[in-house]
């Protein structure tokens, strides 16, 4: 290989191939824990939106380790999860070309912010989704029993239809995100009677995750449009005098065979692919209206909120449930984020330290922010003079300055002629 200067190759598995725009917008899982019959029924995955990021301080806690009884600051992601709400259970059965659907039962009363993830134009539409379907509660439920029953005797795999409640969170959407969530755990008549009782009820983050335990992530990457060579693949630019730009891959190929390979670096799409992170660590877990549904600690024991002052940039203020996982989560702010448990068992130190935190930043994000509350700055600042807003009522700030600076600049000048001076605003 000569210089490094000059050669380099390309960066990014090809296992990804072919580059292209997800068509989704949400993360889909598309292999769920292995079932256990052992344990009890429970639920395997969960919708959170992204929030934003902070950092935390906490000790390590590996004997053995040069950090061990030292404190260390880890970058943390906050992941809003309002309670999800079971509408539905499905049941598949086994072939030879994977599981295939044998019945969907659904609940009686949907809501509405469901009802829209089955339309187009739901302001235009008549909105009788699931009106004739839920004729089916009237004759004491038969037609359900039988279905159900009909699930518990062939079917070999349970899911349970769920929505997230999208009107809780500070985003314009109103159509919920609805997806299917496997139910492991006990016999197949224990996973639909479990199924059945929680139809039309809300299901907290809280029930479905644990704190320390090891979770994956799956979601949408932060789209970057189309990219060159050298930001898709990584590939050294070419030396300064090269014809007709540098920014380029020099050979594409030999004369035969007369086409491009499929794995040379080619410019293309950057960014909004579907990924899966695995071993992402639960650090915290909040609930709304409770104690740990904030950023005190038993050694930082200021009242303060989750949320950063001013809010998480281009999110807002966390009101409802959250979790906070260790290190990044892929994807933009406002962004879906589908919560899976681990596929394999957690046997490294890494998934079975205790996590126990000292202290949650919750400075400003919109710059160097440097007060951890209001009160905190109000102390440091005291009470602001009112400024000057007397000539312009009702207007903004610019306008405010300047008419401050001509009234200034007329009384300094008398009535005589005057220069007009650049005022900068800070």
């Amino acid at each position: 290989m000569s210089h490094r200067k000059f050669e380099h190759p390309r960066c990014g598995s090809l296992g990804f191939s072919p580059r292209k725009r997800c068509r989704r917008g949400r993360g889909k899982v598309k292999s769920f824990p292995r079932d256990d019959a052992t344990k009890p029924p429970h639920l395997t995955a969960f919708i959170g939106y992204k929030a934003g990021c902070t950092h935390i301080l906490r000790e390590v806690e590996k004997p053995g380790s040069k950090l061990h009884k030292k404190e260390t600051c880890e970058a943390v992601t906050l992941i809003e999860a309002p309670p999800m709400v079971v509408v539905g259970v499905v049941g598949y059965i086994k072939t030879p070309r994977g599981l295939r659907t044998l019945n969907t039962v659904w609940a009686e009363h949907l809501s509405d912010e469901v009802k829209r993830r089955f339309y187009k134009n739901w302001s235009q539409a008549k909105k009788k989704a699931f009106s004739k379907y839920a004729k089916k509660y009237t004759d004491g439920k038969k037609q359900i029993d039988a279905e159900l029953e009909q699930l518990k005797k062939h079917c070999t795999t349970i899911r349970v239809l769920a929505h997230t409640q999208i009107k809780k969170l500070p985003l314009g959407q109103k159509k919920a995100h609805l997806m299917e969530i496997q139910v492991n755990g006990g016999s197949i008549a224990a996973k639909v009677d479990f199924a059945y009782s929680l139809f039309e009820k809300q299901v907290s983050v809280d029930a479905v995750f644990q704190t320390n335990e090891m979770i994956d992530t799956i979601a949408i990457s932060k789209g970057h449009g189309t990219q060159g060579v050298v930001q898709r693949w990584g590939v050294t630019r070419l030396p300064r005098k090269t014809h007709r730009g540098l920014r380029k891959v020099a050979c594409i190929g030999a004369w035969h065979p007369a086409r491009v390979k499929w794995t040379v670096a080619r410019a293309g799409q950057q960014g909004f692919f579907h990924r899966t992170e695995i071993n992402k660590k639960i650090y915290k877990i909040g609930k709304k209206g409770d104690a740990s549904h904030s950023g005190t600690t038993e050694f930082d024991v200021t009242k303060k909120e989750i949320t950063p002052m001013g809010g998480f940039v281009r999110y807002g203020v966390i009101k409802e449930d959250f979790i906070m996982v260790k290190g990044s989560v892929v994807g933009s702010v406002k962004r879906p984020i589908t919560l899976r448990r681990t596929l394999l068992p957690q046997t490294s130190r890494n998934a079975l330290e205790e996590i126990k935190l000292k202290f949650v930043d919750t400075a400003s994000k919109f710059g160097h922010g440097r007060f951890q509350t209001s009160e905190e700055k109000l102390k440091t600042y005291g009470r602001l003079k009112a400024k000057c807003r007397e000539p312009g009522v009702g207007v903004g700030p610019g306008r405010q300055a300047w008419e401050c600076f001509m009234g200034a600049t007329t009384a300094w000048s008398s009535g005589k002629a005057w220069v007009p001076r650049l005022l900068w605003v800070v």
